[in-house]
């Protein structure tokens, strides 16, 4: 908690803005979760447990935790955004099979390198990114034929 508490107020700091206890709320609550979750999940959890907070602050407060480098973006069982915390794994990107929902998470230093390579060539500032790929996996695949 110490370094994501430390790695969120940094990042704050940079961008002139302040550490309130409604930020320090959802963090806590982000970091609880397991696996992916979406912004709505975060604020019914605060409001279960009676923590005043409206959803517009969870909304609102969730692509600073993308930025900051503590959640990346997701995939998760419904249409709207998912998050998951940059842990142990590190950043991943993800496959998700269309025919039977299977989740692929994987990394490639190529895919990572080639990005960066071509956000300079544009001479655009990359924050964060979001790779998902839609197809059929190898059992989907066999299946099919």
């Amino acid at each position: 908690m110490e370094t994501y508490l430390n790695l969120f107020q940094d990042y704050l700091k940079k961008n002139d803005l302040k550490m309130t206890s409604s930020r320090k709320s959802i963090l806590k609550n982000v970091l609880k979760k397991k696996g992916h979750f979406d912004s709505e999940s975060i604020f019914l959890h605060l409001k279960k447990q009676e923590i005043p907070i409206s959803r517009d602050a969870v909304f609102r407060n969730i692509p600073l935790l993308l930025a900051s480098g503590i959640i990346q973006k997701s995939v998760g069982t419904g249409k709207g955004e998912y998050y998951e915390v940059v842990d142990h794994k590190g950043h991943h990107d993800h496959m998700i099979c269309t025919q039977c929902n299977k989740i692929i998470e994987f990394y490639s230093e190529k895919l990572e390198k080639a990005q960066l390579l071509i956000c300079q060539e544009l001479g655009f500032k990359m924050e964060f990114h979001d790779h998902r790929i839609f197809g059929l996996c190898k059992g989907c695949q066999k299946k099919n034929h």
